[in-house]
């Protein structure tokens, strides 16, 4: 077993998911369900399955494009997801203010 492969896999994703929305929607059904464990596995096999779909996916594409250019085009991706919120962003904060 690759342990250094697990730990940098482990610490990257515990991190980006820190915060996000699907932590904080799963803090909001814990809350208000009444029942935290069902919460916990449904949440958990939710992320297990999505990851899995992720790791079945890229390796079907690595096997079909360089490493590289799936990092270019995982970083063009979220720069044109990051800008188009920004616009957004910028015609809510117009619209907002001259109604």
């Amino acid at each position: 077993m690759d342990v250094a492969l697990v730990s940098s896999t482990f610490l990257t994703i515990f991190l980006a998911e820190l915060g996000d929305k699907t932590q904080l929607a799963t803090m909001a059904l814990g809350s208000s369900s009444g029942r935290p464990l069902m919460v916990f596995l449904g949440s958990t096999t939710a992320l297990l399955l999505a990851s899995l779909l992720g790791v079945m996916v890229g390796d079907s594409l690595a096997s079909m494009a360089p490493p590289a250019w799936l990092q270019l085009a995982a970083g063009v991706g979220f720069l044109a997801q990051g800008l188009r919120l920004l616009w957004e962003t910028r015609g809510d904060r117009f619209t907002s203010t001259s109604s």
